[in-house]
C-alpha cells in the first residue's frame, strides 16, 4: 500500500468578503496556487528471500509542453541553445550550478571524482514525464569522460536517477575504464548500460559530436547512434527481468534497483528523462522529442 504524505495542489481565495464594520468588497475570483510536491511512501516488501526496502517517490509539478516550440519535423524543442527553461536538478527545484550553457550547448563541468556528486552538481532532468516518444540528443565528451541519458525515471528521494530507469551510456570508449568492464561491451556508448551492448559500436572520439536517438513505444525500446540502430529490447517482459537479473541491478545484488527498474515508468509507464552527472565534462545540444502517443 502506498501512503500519500502531501496533497497535490491547494486553492486560495484572493478576496475578502466583508469587514466587521459592515463595509463589503466583492470577492476576487479563486486562483489556483502552484501545485505542490507529493511524497508517496512505498513500504518495505518481500520478494522471495529478498527484502525491498521502503522508499519515497517525489511527485513534483511538471512543465507545460505547449510553451515549447515544435519544429518542422514535429519534434518539441526542449533546449533552444540559450535557456534552461523547463529543466531542473533531479530531486531539486532548481538547476545545479555545474550545469551551464556554453556555445549553445548544455555543459556539465566535472571534477573528475566519478559518481561522488558535489553539492552544486547532480543529475539534470527535463521536468515533464513522457510515455511513448522519440528523443534525439547530440552529445560530446571530454577525454576520459562518462555520462548517460536516462529515461522513464521516477524521482526517488535520496537516490540517484539511474536507480529507477534504463540508461543509454555516454562514454569515451577509448579512454574510460568502463568500456572494458561489463560484458561484451555493454558499457560502451549508446549501450543499455550493463545489459545490452550497442552494435555496431560507431561512436566518434572525444571532442566530436555524436547523436543518440531513443525510441520508446508501448514497451519496445530502440537505441540509435549516429544514424544507425544499435539495439532493441522490450520492457515489462520476462526478457527484461532476465536482463536485470544478469546485471549489477539483480534482485540479490541491489533489491531496490531491481524492483524499480523491473517496473520502470511506474504504474503509468511514463517518466522523466535526464542527463547524468558522473563528474566528467560533457556537452549536450539539439535536444528534442516527438510524442508518439
Amino acid at each position: 500500500m502506498k501512503k500519500i504524505v502531501f496533497s497535490l495542489s491547494v486553492f486560495v481565495i484572493a478576496g475578502m468578503i466583508a469587514s466587521c464594520s459592515g463595509n463589503k468588497k466583492e470577492a476576487a475570483p479563486a486562483e489556483e496556487a502552484p501545485a505542490q510536491t507529493v511524497e508517496i511512501v512505498v513500504p518495505e516488501k518481500i520478494i522471495g528471500a529478498d527484502t525491498i526496502p521502503a522508499y519515497t517517490i517525489m511527485e513534483r509539478p511538471q512543465v507545460d509542453l505547449s510553451k515549447f516550440k515544435t519544429d518542422a519535423d514535429g519534434y518539441i524543442v526542449l533546449f533552444d541553445g540559450t535557456s534552461l527553461e523547463g529543466w531542473r536538478g533531479y530531486n531539486k527545484d532548481t538547476v545545479p550550478g555545474k550545469w551551464t550553457i556554453e556555445d549553445g550547448a548544455i555543459k556539465f563541468t566535472g571534477a573528475g571524482t566519478g559518481e561522488a556528486q558535489s553539492i552544486d552538481g547532480g543529475d539534470l532532468i527535463f521536468a515533464h514525464k513522457f510515455k511513448n516518444f522519440e528523443l534525439s540528443i547530440d552529445w560530446k565528451v571530454a577525454k576520459g569522460s562518462n555520462s548517460g541519458i536516462i529515461y522513464l525515471a521516477q524521482e526517488i528521494k535520496d537516490q540517484h536517477i539511474y536507480i529507477s530507469a534504463p540508461e543509454s551510456q555516454i562514454l569515451d570508449n577509448e579512454n574510460h575504464l568502463d568500456a572494458k568492464l561489463g560484458k561484451d561491451g555493454n558499457r560502451k556508448s549508446s549501450s543499455l548500460y550493463d545489459m545490452i551492448p550497442a552494435k555496431p559500436q560507431n561512436s566518434k572520439p572525444f571532442g566530436e559530436w555524436n547523436n543518440t536517438t531513443i525510441t520508446v513505444f508501448k514497451g519496445t525500446v530502440l537505441h540509435a547512434q549516429n544514424g544507425e540502430n544499435v539495439l532493441e529490447y522490450h520492457l515489462w517482459t520476462p526478457e527484461w527481468t532476465e536482463l536485470l537479473q544478469a546485471s549489477k541491478f539483480s534482485l540479490d545484488k541491489w533489491p531496490l534497483a531491481f524492483d524499480l527498474l523491473n517496473n520502470c515508468g511506474g504504474e503509468n509507464h511514463e517518466g522523466y528523462f535526464g542527463l547524468q552527472d558522473h563528474q566528467d565534462d560533457v556537452w549536450f545540444k539539439n535536444i528534442r522529442i516527438k510524442i508518439l502517443d
